[in-house]
Parts: C-alpha cells; structure tokens; sequence
C-alpha cells in the first residue's frame, strides 16, 4: 500500500520542479527583461563557432569598443524613461565631432603649440555647446510645445546632419593635435583605456542620478504617467528638457571619443547609433511604455549588442545581414517588451 504513495509523492515532487523553473524564468523576465536570455544563446551560439569568441582579448576588445554604445545608451535610457526617445543622437554625435575638430584646428594655427591642451579643452567645449543645442532643440519641442518625440528628434536629426555637411563640404576635418587622440582615443590610466575609465564614471553618475535623486524619480514618475506627475507638483516641462539635454550631452561625449579614436572630424560618425542604442535600452528592460530602466542593465545591453557584432563578424556574417538580424532582434525585443509590461499591469 505505501508504493503508490511514493509514487505520488515522486510524481508531485517532479512536477514542481518544472514549474519552479518557469516561475524563476518568468521573475527573472519580469525583472530584467530579455537581456539575459539573449546573451545565454549569444554566448552558446558563438563558442561553437569560434573558441576566440571568449577569449579574454576579444571580450576587452568588445569593452573598448561599447564604450561610445553605452555612453550613447545611457542618454536614450533618459528619454526612454520619460515615454519618449531620440532619434536625432547619431547627429548630436556628427556636430560634436566636426564642430570639435573644427574649432581646434582654427585655434591650432591661431596659438602657440605650448597652448595645445587649451585647444583642446576649447574644442571639445565647443563640441559640447554644439551637442546642448541639439538637446535644448529637442527638450524644447517636445516638454514646452509637445510635439511628439518622434517628430522632434527625427526633425532635429535631419537639419544637425544637413549642418554638419555644410561645415565640411561631406569632407573629414583632419589636422586634430595628437595629443587629443593619444589622450582621449588610445591612453590607458593603470592600464585602463581612458574611455573605458570615462563610460564607467559616466555610468556612475547617471545611476547616482536616477536612483539618489529627486530629478530621478521624476523621471520615473514622469515615464509612469505624466498626469499623475504633474498633479503631484512635479514640473514635468523642467524634467523632460533636463532629459533631452542629457541625453544629447551623452551622445557628444561618445563624439569626441570617437573624433580621438579615428583622428578627424568625420559627418557619418554615429549613422547607426540610434537604432543600436534604442536596441540595446530595449534589451536592458527599458519599457517602451516608459517608468521603467535600470542603469545597469543598460550598461550589460550595451556590451550586449557590440558582442553579438562581435560574434557575427567571426561567424563571418556580412555586414547586410547582420542589419537584417538587429533589426529582427530589436523587433523581437520589442514584442516581448510588450508582453513583459502586460504581465507587469496584470500583477499591479
């Protein structure tokens, strides 16, 4: 008589842990996003295709090379969170890197060689000016006039590419003082690349920003339900600009990184940036329906997406299909962001 209770007991016992598994899968989805299933099958996939994948150099390869991905995704966190985005970053990126390269060319010839790093310190504060218009422009339209995010930025991108190009005639600026890109583009500190230790303090600071301050949880608030904000005494006109304006600041620091790194003021710096970083914001759990982000999880979605570039390049994926694939990615991201906020409302 006591076997078919054990058996019962067996048939229960094996039962729960399927459902156990599921409910850890799903907690974790909720929490997260779809982040760390997508880098599981990124991480499985490439390791079978090429044992360099993990290598310890090709994974500081990657670090390096998603600092300007991750500076550039922590600004679109920003307008993300308060139920919007930028699509005008690639451009904030462009004017920052030919306005920079611009100015401290001019003032190179114009100063003494023993002033260089006053050339640079100006060039790079013009770069940021040219960057804040780009971002009071847009936190103009959208907190002050509101017009959708879509429009502005998309506006805002297209009359800061047609100005980047009238600067330089489509030509690079070059002729940049070597200092610059031997700071800024290849030095180390306690051998550290330099922009690797500038994505952290940046990554740093916003965190600090959204999870220490009041403007961050006006954010939150903000993205949540801009009603209910503005009904509670937040000034919601003040925390969307202050958003966009990050944003873009973030975007011209990753410019003038990347102006160090190739040495010259270059128009097409940043052309794919916006999808990538909406990708990788995504990715992270930053909820398309806004009020929901954490800042390290955009970190992980940024690397995330330059090692899944990574990986397609040793696979040997062409450069068009590998469009095809981030593209796809970012809609399946998108869908299941979707279902992950319905699951968040229904538990609410």
């Amino acid at each position: 008589m006591s076997m078919p209770t054990t058996t019962a007991v067996e048939d229960d016992t094996a039962l729960r842990r399927p459902n156990a598994a599921l409910s850890a899968l799903r907690s974790v989805f909720l929490r997260v996003g779809v982040l760390p299933f997508f880098l599981v099958a990124t991480i499985i996939a490439f390791s079978l295709v090429s044992r360099e994948f993990l290598a310890l150099q090709n994974l500081t390869n990657v670090a390096r090379q998603s600092v300007y991905l991750i500076l550039v995704s922590l600004g679109q966190m920003l307008a993300l969170v308060t139920g919007g985005f930028d699509l005008s970053v690639g451009t904030a990126i462009a004017l920052t890197s030919v306005v920079s390269a611009i100015v401290m060319v001019a003032l190179s010839h114009m100063l003494s060689p023993d002033l260089v790093w006053l050339v640079i310190v100006l060039g790079c504060c013009a770069g940021f000016a040219a960057a804040l218009v780009i971002g009071c422009l847009n936190g103009l339209g959208i907190a002050v006039f509101g017009v959708s995010p879509f429009i502005m930025t998309l506006g805002v991108q297209s009359v800061g590419a047609g100005i980047a190009l009238f600067l330089t005639g489509g030509v690079p600026v070059s002729g940049v003082p070597y200092e610059f890109g031997d700071l800024l583009g290849f030095g180390r500190i306690l051998d550290v690349p330099v922009p690797v230790l500038i994505a952290i303090v940046a990554a740093a600071v916003i965190w600090l920003v959204m999870n220490r301050t009041r403007f961050g949880k006006h954010v939150q608030a903000v993205g949540g339900n801009i009603k209910a904000a503005r009904l509670s005494g937040v000034n919601t006109t003040k925390v969307l600009f202050t958003a966009y304006a990050l944003c873009a600041l973030l975007a011209s620091i990753a410019g003038l990184l990347l102006t160090a790194r190739v040495g010259s003021g270059e128009t097409n710096l940043g052309g794919t940036i916006a999808l990538e970083s909406i990708a990788a914001c995504v990715i992270a759990g930053v909820s398309l329906h806004g009020g929901i982000g954490r800042v390290e999880n955009v970190v992980l979605g940024g690397f995330f997406i330059v090692l899944l570039q990574n990986g397609m390049n040793i696979a040997q994926i062409g450069s068009y299909m590998q469009m095809v694939l981030l593209g796809s990615l970012l809609v399946l991201a998108v869908i299941l962001d979707q279902v992950r906020y319905r699951l968040l409302v229904g538990e609410r």
